[in-house]
């Protein structure tokens, strides 16, 4: 059926500017083989409630994704539109084009790529190349400029209500110093950065996005606020704020994230989303009540950065080996393990990416869903939602899965259906809290899994931890190995060879990683994959120590020692940062004993 007939027997009844954007959109991905007819009557279904674009409307729905959207866009000439009432703007950014600029061309800058170079800005007239010129002329040296479609008045309005306000945070602050703050809720509640706790909640926000922070940490002490971002998986303090700035913060961050403004007793959990240099960003809040007053955590979940391939996790060819052969499996349970904040979520993800294609049905349940991915049925458990681990593991199961991520195994009840859906022809992936691989045996026993179960069911465990990388541009290289790394090297590293190629760096520290020496992290991960020496050792209730005697002389056994020392060889990190996170201390003490 031609697209315009879709149109006709749906009735989009939109104005006819509307169609005119939607009708090439559709007709293009429908030709490129990329987009069904019956993805696109759904569409342009949903389209006539929402009155969305149709480009943000399929990606919404799954049937593409983002990339696919904006390289069809390219290719005939078009671009993104961007709705810049949800923006939060960068002060870096609208610095590069002055007011007069913006108000002579009705353009607001939202984004900047400074690797590439590229300047993204929205325009009413993406076809106004003239105009386009003009701005990459002001701009100078090698700068593109990218264009957002927004509406002309959103534009204007945009201009006028950013322009001319204080963005960073310190100028904020010394504005809220030195001036009177509206501190009633109506300003609170309102989307306009006309107060200044706002557009501080704001900038706080972009602050740490900017610098790639997992976590955001308001902490009220007795006399003042400390705000710390955890980078790379450590704690930094950024600024500490009069106490007095903290009640009117923290009525903003309830209403963005949509907590009960009134309530202060009770731990609530809330969700805010935000376009940040041009894509759209998550943050988990949860506010819990504490001796000087609510403190408030946000994990950020940017999907951009966090959602990656499965070779993309930096694993070496034995452990990436390992990992391919527990995933061939078409039944069984995975389980990865490792403390909060050591990236199970990512790696999970990556896996399901990995084995999502149309002919599996693929369903998750979690608490909460941090990542939507498109194809997969993602429910999640929880007060909000009403459910439970156990309802909805049962609930899975009646939906015809032939993969289901479960989030957490927390109880006895959840952890065996876990493993009667192995059983029963599933590849069940999850995740439990152990130090390491071999600790899940124990840990799922304890929680009343029979061994006799475990046995045959299990298709591998992966523990992992993350580590810290050199900075690329302070990184200094230095010859040979210093008297730590000769003790515990040669030990950790089954591969000889690559000591012979070995290349190590110390860290120095620069501005690029803001003098810490590190920017970045990599997963170091144990690796487990069950094999029927192992499955016999677990029937007959073999001991810990012997199950990883058997997995080490089969070849099924990665240690995570030894993944984080064939990264300090090979100059990504350092012992020291490896040390931080996993145990060395057998090779210290194997040494003690000589």
């Amino acid at each position: 059926m031609a697209e315009a007939d879709i149109f006709e027997e749906i009735g989009a009844g939109g104005a006819a500017k509307e169609e005119e954007e939607a009708r090439p959109l559709g007709e293009q991905l429908l030709e490129k083989g990329v987009l069904s007819e019956d993805q696109l009557r759904i569409a342009l279904f949903e389209q006539q409630e929402s009155r969305e674009p149709l480009g943000r409307v399929l990606v919404r729905l799954g049937f593409v994704t983002e990339a696919t959207i904006r390289d069809t866009l390219s290719e005939a000439g078009d671009s993104q539109t961007i709705d810049l009432r949800t923006i939060t703007v960068d002060p870096d950014v609208l610095a590069r084009i002055p007011i007069d600029i913006a108000k002579q061309y009705n353009v607001f800058p939202v984004a900047f790529d400074q690797e590439k170079g590229v300047i993204q800005m929205a325009v009413a007239n993406p076809n106004d190349f003239i105009m386009i010129d003009q701005i990459r002329a002001f701009l100078g040296g090698d700068i593109e400029v990218e264009t957002m479609v927004a509406e002309e008045s959103e534009i204007t309005r945009t201009v006028d209500e950013y322009y001319g306000l204080e963005l960073t945070i310190e100028g904020i602050l010394r504005e809220i110093e030195t001036g009177e703050v509206a501190e009633d809720v109506s300003s609170l509640q309102a989307e306009g950065s006309s107060n200044p706790v706002v557009r501080l909640v704001n900038a706080f926000l972009n602050d740490a996005v900017k610098r790639a922070a997992s976590d955001i940490h308001f902490e009220p002490e007795e006399s003042f606020l400390r705000v710390r971002y955890r980078i790379d998986g450590v704690l930094r303090q950024i600024r500490s704020l009069h106490r007095s700035y903290w009640s009117s913060m923290a009525v903003r961050l309830k209403v963005i994230s949509e907590m009960n403004i009134a309530e202060s007793r009770l731990p609530q959990d809330g969700r805010i989303r935000f376009t940040l240099y041009g894509r759209v960003v998550d943050f988990r809040v949860a506010c819990q009540p504490c001796t000087y007053g609510e403190n408030f955590v946000l994990r950020i979940l940017d999907q951009q950065r966090n959602v990656s391939k499965i070779d993309n996790l930096g694993l070496g060819k034995k452990p990436m080996r390992l990992l391919q052969l527990m995933l061939q499996r078409p039944n069984g349970v995975i389980l990865v393990t490792g403390p909060t904040g050591s990236g199970k979520t990512t790696t999970l993800y990556s896996i399901i990416q990995h084995l999502n294609k149309e002919s599996v049905n693929i369903m998750t349940l979690e608490d909460p869903v941090e990542y939507p991915l498109p194809m997969i049925r993602q429910s999640m458990v929880g007060e909000s939602s009403k459910m439970g681990w156990t309802q909805g593991v049962k609930s899975l199961l009646r939906q015809d899965p032939d993969i289901m991520l479960i989030g957490e195994i927390r109880e006895q009840e959840v952890a065996e259906l876990a493993f009667r859906a192995a059983m029963t022809g599933h590849l069940v992936l999850t995740t439990l809290h152990t130090n390491n691989a071999v600790s899940v045996i124990p840990r799922l026993t304890d929680l009343g899994v029979l061994p006799d179960i475990l046995a045959t069911n299990i298709s591998g465990i992966v523990a992992q931890r993350l580590i810290r990388k050199l900075c690329p541009r302070c990184k200094q290289k230095r010859e040979g190995m210093n008297e730590k790394e000769k003790l515990i090297l040669p030990q950790a590293i089954t591969d000889k060879e690559l000591l012979t190629e070995a290349v190590f760096y110390d860290a120095v520290g620069c501005a690029h990683c803001e003098y810490q020496g590190y920017r970045g992290r990599l997963a170091v991960m144990e690796l487990l994959r069950f094999n029927e020496h192992l499955d016999d050792l677990v029937a007959a209730r073999g001991t810990v120590r012997a199950i990883l005697a058997k997995a080490q002389e089969t070849g099924a056994f990665v240690s995570m020692a030894e993944g984080g020392a064939e990264k300090v060889v090979s100059g990504e990190t350092t012992l020291d940062e490896v040390g931080r996170v996993v145990d060395l201390t057998s090779f210290l003490a194997s040494e003690e004993t000589v």
